[in-house]
């Protein structure tokens, strides 16, 4: 009966120690747990922000034509070896932007090491000559590139050496409006001011365009116009256009 009543009491025992050990580990786990989720996050933010690993290690440029992926790359002045999350894209796309043929850029990261530059380069609407060196201009009026021949297909713009930055948005804004069969009649643009801009057309005849002003509704006059036989067309007040000639 002693021997009975030690057997009952050692298990007695020792279900009070598991059930200590038990509430002891439903304590401890979670302190276990904690450690390791703090170990595993200070193991990603070190791989990601400070390690070698996952530094930057090359680039992607597209969207180029007139500049060459060269060129982007030595705007952008790339801070290779520095971990690719702490990369400053903002900065790199400023740099690119920079460049006076690019209209916009995008910069973005492609993990693990490599970024991606999207650039959009500007489209020219004219061409004008400074000085001998033709000149494309874009919708904006700036001036970004160099041609070694006149092209064909672009309308020529004709400037007082001295035109403003101004002037040369308002004749960009006329040339932007005009639908891309009127453009091409277009041999030249003369532009003394902002308001007094003028077309010579590929077959000798002149347009009186004034500003730039009303651009597109002037661009569906002349197009109604042009089947009139005349030497000179009137559109700089759309709502009451003339012939003469």
């Amino acid at each position: 009966m002693a021997r009975e009543r030690l057997t009952a009491e050692e298990r007695t025992r020792r279900r009070f120690a598991r059930r200590q050990w038990r509430r002891r580990w439903g304590v401890w786990r979670w302190v276990v747990a904690g450690v390791l989720f703090v170990a595993l996050v200070s193991t990603g933010v070190w791989l990601v922000f400070f390690s070698s690993v996952l530094a930057l290690k090359g680039v992607t440029i597209d969207g180029t034509g007139y500049l060459s992926s060269a060129e982007v790359e030595r705007a952008a002045d790339l801070p290779m070896g520095e971990p690719l999350a702490r990369v400053d894209l903002d900065a790199i796309g400023k740099r690119v932007e920079a460049l006076t043929p690019v209209a916009s850029v995008e910069v973005t990261r492609v993990w693990p090491d490599r970024l991606r530059i999207d650039v959009t380069e500007r489209a020219a609407v004219a061409v004008v000559d400074v000085d001998g060196t033709l000149h494309g201009m874009d919708a904006d009026g700036v001036l970004f590139r160099t041609y070694p021949g006149r092209p064909r297909d672009l309308p020529d713009v004709q400037l007082a050496s001295d035109a403003s930055s101004t002037i040369r948005r308002e004749v960009a804004g006329v040339l932007a409006a005009m639908p891309s069969d009127l453009a091409r009649r277009v041999d030249h643009l003369e532009a003394r001011s902002v308001d007094q801009i003028s077309l010579v057309l590929r077959d000798g005849r002149t347009v009186v365009w004034g500003s730039a002003d009303q651009s597109a509704e002037k661009a569906k006059v002349l197009q109604a116009l042009l089947g009139f036989d005349a030497q000179q067309y009137d559109v700089s007040v759309p709502g009451r256009p003339t012939t003469s000639g």
